[in-house]
């Protein structure tokens, strides 16, 4: 056995059954007849039960058994797929969630969803169980009783691993008259007997009413290691043969028969076919951190190459970078995942504030394959809530009021996310009735954010609804009203050094852009000095730089604007915001960045000193407060520069401007 703790496994896998779990609910909400889906929950509760029971998990796998139980009679045709039994269950898996990750759970809210779950159990198996008349047609049941050998056996392992063998038998008594004889030819002798392996088979003669995928179900989540042979009787008592035959390693030889049980595994199979490798998120982080070292180590190295005029030094420390630049680009991959895991999350979002708004709401994804690196994706889910959910309360019109406005009653939400660059940009959009900006600059008003009748340009007005304790809803609810949330969003991109964009349009709805870093561990920086410190600037900010003359210099003294093509470009001095008290040099630079959206700021640095892999490291708890910066870095000589926060700077320009004006 590996080193990991087994209750840990079991949680991990119990939340990929809960993805699948859910994620088949909610199609099925859509679409009740789906055999396909049925199976899949059904599937993934059992699978469920049976690991927790492994696990030590026993009230899990107790509440666990009554989901599956109303699944297995939708599964029988007896129940039908009701959009309440679809929500009961999704209740309930909450339940289970908590259970399953040892949070605590009240007895009494778990029986009041067991409550729940038989009433809607037994009021869809009345008449709506004709909807699942069709699919019952398939239904593995025969009218008659059969008769099935069954001859199974564990890996050696199996009961160091947990798996045990006397559930598997009781499952199987469940199904019908069960007769076991245990097969022992397989014991060792007495002096070779190791009591922790498992050396008995079973032959199980069964009759049931039941077909082979029932049987099947009772071994689902030990069958990729054992072997399993099922033999109808009933249907061909002479040329009866080995019909299934599963085990770890000869899959290919499996025969047609088995392919329904390969179908129902193909997930599992997959996860531990050698091609992909389970991997502890903080292992990854650790290599990171080694990678950013190494990264340091090749930029000191690289400093002493161009000092010195050995040429085999030279080759060496561009050897030396050549790999390191490969070390951290695969590294940097290997972090990478889709956004899809993320994105699949907001589904069940959208089906409970259906139900609490009492909207018609439909969710569309694209772009889901886009990849971002996992500590951003995961900092990224509580935004993305809110946002939603904002988009859903405060968006989006009733039916009524969509009908009257010549729209479908049936909102949409499209969730998107593309790579632009060094940048991953995600929008939500919404075709509800948009902003409404007189009500925005009312409250604006009436909370002292802006002066009345304060000119603003029509980005600065939308920007006020980020604002802490900004909120336009009339009356406090569960889902809005105490202005926390849109706050919540923009401390929260601008922590992962990202930017906000809205725009709207009245009636027709509103799009809220996220711009994202692909990564918050290395990035390329342009390296510039200021008087006598050294500031890395992303380089994926920086558009372009040009020289501030003297001349240009004394022109724009006390404007901060500078003519780049016909466009006026306002610029901030950083000599004078850092207050080097240190002249300034007389070729200086202006570094254009882009600050989201169509605009541009100059940053007037003193030199520009080149191109610097930068491996950030964030700042004690004693600076995170200084707002211009959002961490350092380690140079190549050892010393250290600050990473220049973009959108922290150009806001506090605008207030340093604001209050020249006003002194003037």
């Amino acid at each position: 056995m590996s080193g990991q703790d087994p209750v840990e496994i079991f949680r991990q896998e119990a939340q990929e059954l809960f993805e699948v779990i859910e994620q088949g609910l909610l199609d099925l909400a859509h679409r009740p007849g789906d055999r396909d889906l049925v199976d899949a929950v059904f599937r993934g509760l059992h699978t469920l039960k049976g690991s927790g029971a492994m696990f030590g998990f026993d009230a899990l796998a107790a509440f666990t058994h009554h989901c599956e139980t109303a699944f297995d009679r939708v599964r029988k045709g007896e129940v039908a797929a009701t959009s309440e039994l679809v929500g009961a269950v999704l209740a309930c898996q909450d339940h289970m969630r908590a259970l399953a990750e040892g949070r605590s759970a009240e007895q009494a809210e778990g029986d009041a969803l067991l409550a729940e779950l038989h009433r809607v159990v037994a009021s869809a198996g009345g008449a709506e169980a004709a909807l699942a008349a069709a699919p019952a047609a398939a239904s593995p049941i025969s009218p008659d009783l059969n008769t099935w050998r069954v001859k199974f056996s564990l890996p050696a392992d199996a009961l160091v691993n947990g798996a045990r063998p006397l559930p598997l038998l009781d499952e199987l008594r469940e199904l019908g008259d069960c007769t076991v004889a245990a097969i022992t030819d397989k014991i060792p002798d007495l002096d070779a007997l190791v009591a922790t392996e498992c050396h008995l088979a079973w032959d199980v003669t069964l009759v049931t009413k039941h077909g082979r995928d029932a049987i099947e179900d009772v071994f689902i989540f030990v069958i990729d290691d054992m072997t399993l042979e099922i033999q109808d009787l009933t249907a061909a008592p002479v040329e009866a043969v080995a019909e299934v035959v599963v085990e770890a390693a000869p899959v290919a030889q499996t025969t047609q028969a088995a392919a329904p049980v390969e179908a129902a595994n193909e997930g599992r199979a997959a996860k531990t076919s050698g091609d992909t490798v389970r991997v502890p998120a903080e292992r990854l982080d650790e290599m990171m951190d080694r990678v950013g070292e190494l990264v340091i180590a090749q930029s000191r190295l690289k400093q002493l190459a161009a000092s010195s005029s050995d040429i085999a030094l030279r080759a060496v420390a561009e050897e030396i970078e050549r790999l390191a630049a490969e070390m951290r680009d695969t590294m940097m991959v290997v972090r990478m995942v889709p956004i899809a895991q993320l994105f699949g999350r907001f589904r069940r979002l959208i089906h409970d504030l259906a139900r609490d708004t009492g909207k018609s709401i439909t969710l569309s994804t694209e772009g889901e394959a886009t990849e971002l690196d996992k500590t951003v994706i995961e900092r990224l889910a509580d935004p993305l809530i809110h946002l939603i959910r904002n988009s859903a309360d405060h968006g989006l019109e009733t039916p009524e009021q969509r009908r009257a406005a010549g729209k479908s009653e049936t909102g949409h939400i499209v969730l998107a996310a593309r790579q632009s660059g060094a940048e991953v940009v995600i929008t939500i959009t919404d075709d509800g009735r948009g902003v409404d900006r007189a009500r925005v600059r009312a409250k604006a008003e009436e909370n002292g954010l802006i002066q009345p009748g304060q000119v603003l340009s029509d980005n600065e007005l939308l920007q006020l609804i980020f604002a802490p304790g900004f909120s336009t809803a009339a009356a406090i609810t569960n889902l809005s009203g105490r202005g926390v949330g849109m706050d919540v969003v923009k401390k929260t991109i601008e922590g992962l050094r990202g930017a906000i964009e809205i725009t709207s349009t009245p009636g027709h709805g509103s799009v809220v852009s996220l711009r994202i870093p692909l990564t918050l561990a290395i990035i390329d920086g342009l390296l510039v000095r200021v008087g006598s410190g050294r500031y890395v600037i992303p380089l994926s900010s920086v558009e372009e730089c040009v020289e501030l003359s003297v001349e240009q210099d004394v022109r724009s003294a006390g404007r901060s604007l500078i003519t780049l093509r016909d466009q006026l470009v306002p610029f901030i001095r950083l000599r004078q915001m850092f207050k080097t008290g240190l002249a300034p040099d007389p070729h200086q630079k202006i570094v254009v960045v882009s600050t989201g959206g169509h605009e541009r700021v100059g940053l007037v640095v003193d030199q520009i000193l080149g191109d610097h892999q930068t491996v950030i490291k964030p700042l004690s708890s004693f600076h995170a407060d200084v707002g211009a910066f959002s961490g350092a870095t380690i140079l190549g000589d050892g010393g250290v520069a600050l990473i220049l926060d973009i959108g922290s700077l150009v806001a506090a320009g605008q207030r340093h401007d604001a209050q020249m004006r006003a002194a003037s």
